[in-house]
């Protein structure tokens, strides 16, 4: 009798996969142990990390920073790689912006002491209370209280933060409608940066009780000079050739729902002769599996439980209705990136500021009419670091998808639009509370190449990263988490699908990290499962 090895194979090239598939085949006594793969829809590896170029210049189009380099494993890689210094100029080369301007449209420059700090201040207490970082007790901390306090348990992010806003003004006591209007421009900058940093197309979206619950590493956050590519590249480099196969899109998984029947396949004559999961590819072909883990994407999920849609997976049976549902609760936004590289004839050519635009609101007589409409949730246009003739700007929701279906000239000409609105000539611009400042002549600006991202209409993502939506909890990520058979997995009731990828990590969903961890815990699962 011969006995096969059990079969894994890993469905996605990403951050999960990659780690779990490193994790099974280097542990200890297992390269010999398990037959291993990769399948692969696209025709690289790396998932939403893709590290690219532009003006000669690193830039990622995915994942771009490690939030917190203390105890993370991502910056470990990247630190004994040598992926964190680089002679080629790089995204955030040196952190976040500094100096930066804030200007409200139309070209009014902001005084960062009376109006901008006050404001982020505000902002930022807020944020901090909502994510369990004040100290209880403090002054802060029952201010942010009495806000939150008497709501149900369908508060969102969006109406806190508006509930803060509205009692600072009440604090406040003013009746100057054009501070108060510049007052909530800044306040709705921050806003579009939060949209941006969670995925989140409206924070009325976002849950409030959730937020505490995530998590980042402490100390410094810092992008990888070499490119995010480069860890996914090391974690791919031990596995031998063939293991990874690139092209193969699966659409639809077969799997044994009642254990009795799944045990009778996988006992017959040994471990992987009756393998009881079984994968279809778009191209017609089929692979048999003992355990298959998936790590595609959350968008990819929700596309699969809704009906007659191309770009899902698909279940046979369908998932049990905890899977489903933690599913279609969780939120899945796109958060797109637009990069565009100046022209050398533009005479300013690396000296573009910082520039935070704070935009009007709707109701605001200072709203520039031809400013369209999919840029005035742009928080900023900056260099991708000092004196970079690349700029950088970051788009959330629909006006994320707006931007992918927008041609080149459309971009261009929204963007020189806007900055003409807020970077007017010198002598015309108007100054509140500060000193002028000259960045030449917006009208005279001109761009050699437009990039961007298009995460929301890729097949294969279907969006960019995953949050706890108003209506959902940190429970729907651990049950995203939970493997199929939902019975404690034995050889007589064998474990068949498990779930990778960030949006299965209860404290790093989003994240890169969150990726990583899932795809060591699902490795680990099934090293447990054979006693290894």
């Amino acid at each position: 009798m011969v006995v096969k090895k059990p079969r894994i194979v890993i469905i996605g090239a990403g951050m999960a996969g990659l780690v779990a598939a490193n994790k099974l085949y280097t542990s200890p006594g297992t390269k010999e142990a398990f037959e291993l793969c990769i399948v692969e829809g696209g025709n690289r590896i790396g998932g939403r990390i893709l590290t690219s170029e532009i003006g000669g210049d690193r830039i990622e189009m995915g994942a771009t920073w490690i939030h917190g380099v203390g105890g993370s494993p991502i910056f470990k890689i990247a630190e004994e790689i040598g992926a964190l210094d680089s002679k080629q100029p790089w995204e955030h080369k040196d952190g976040y912006p500094k100096d930066v301007l804030t200007v409200a449209e139309g070209g009014l420059v902001l005084d960062p002491v009376s109006i901008v700090e006050p404001i982020s201040n505000l902002y930022r207490n807020l944020m901090d209370y909502a994510q369990g970082k004040l100290v209880e007790g403090s002054e802060t901390y029952k201010k942010n209280s009495s806000i939150s306090n008497g709501y149900s348990d369908k508060l969102s992010i969006g109406s806190f933060l508006r509930k803060g806003l509205e009692a600072y003004w009440n604090s406040a006591k003013s009746d100057n409608k054009m501070i108060k209007s510049l007052e909530e421009a800044v306040f709705a900058m921050h806003e579009n940066e939060e949209r941006a940093h969670t995925s989140a197309g409206e924070l009325s979206d976002l849950d409030y009780n959730a937020e505490s619950e995530y998590k980042n590493f402490p100390d410094e956050e810092l992008t990888i000079a070499k490119g995010y590519l480069r860890v996914v590249e090391s974690l791919a480099s031990v596995l031998p050739s063939g293991l990874i196969q690139l092209g193969r899109k699966v659409k639809k998984i077969e799997w044994k729902k009642d254990e009795n029947e799944a045990a009778a396949m996988e006992m017959e004559n040994g471990y992987g002769s009756g393998r009881p999961v079984k994968l279809h590819f778009d191209d017609g072909s089929i692979m048999v599996a003992d355990h298959v883990i998936v790590t595609v994407s959350l968008g990819v999920l929700k596309a699969g439980i809704r009906d007659g849609s191309p770009s899902g997976m698909c279940f046979s049976p369908p998932l049990p209705s905890f899977k489903k549902d933690a599913i279609s609760r969780l939120g899945f936004g796109t958060v797109n990136k637009l990069f565009l590289e100046l022209s050398p004839t533009y005479k300013e050519f690396k000296n573009f500021p910082n520039l935070q635009m704070a935009f009007h609101s709707s109701s605001s007589e200072l709203r520039q009419q031809e400013i369209p409409w999919w840029m005035r949730r742009t928080a900023s246009l900056s260099p991708i670091y000092n004196n970079s003739s690349v700029l950088l700007s970051w788009f959330a929701g629909k006006e994320a998808l707006e931007l992918e279906s927008l041609k080149d000239e459309e971009i261009i000409n929204g963007i020189t639009t806007t900055i003409s609105s807020f970077l007017p000539e010198p002598k015309t611009r108007k100054v509140l509370n500060s000193q002028q400042c000259s960045n030449g002549s917006a009208k005279t600006i001109e761009f050699a190449r437009v990039v961007k991202s298009k995460w929301g209409t890729a097949p294969l993502f279907m969006g960019s990263y995953s949050y706890v939506a108003v209506g959902s909890s940190g429970k729907d990520l651990d049950s995203m988490a939970e493997p199929l058979p939902c019975v404690p997995s034995t050889p007589s009731h064998p474990l068949q699908i498990l779930f990778a990828g960030e949006a299965t990590h209860r404290t790093h969903y989003s994240t890169t990290h969150g990726a990583y961890f899932s795809g060591e815990r699902e490795a680990n699962r099934i090293l447990k499962y054979y006693n290894l």
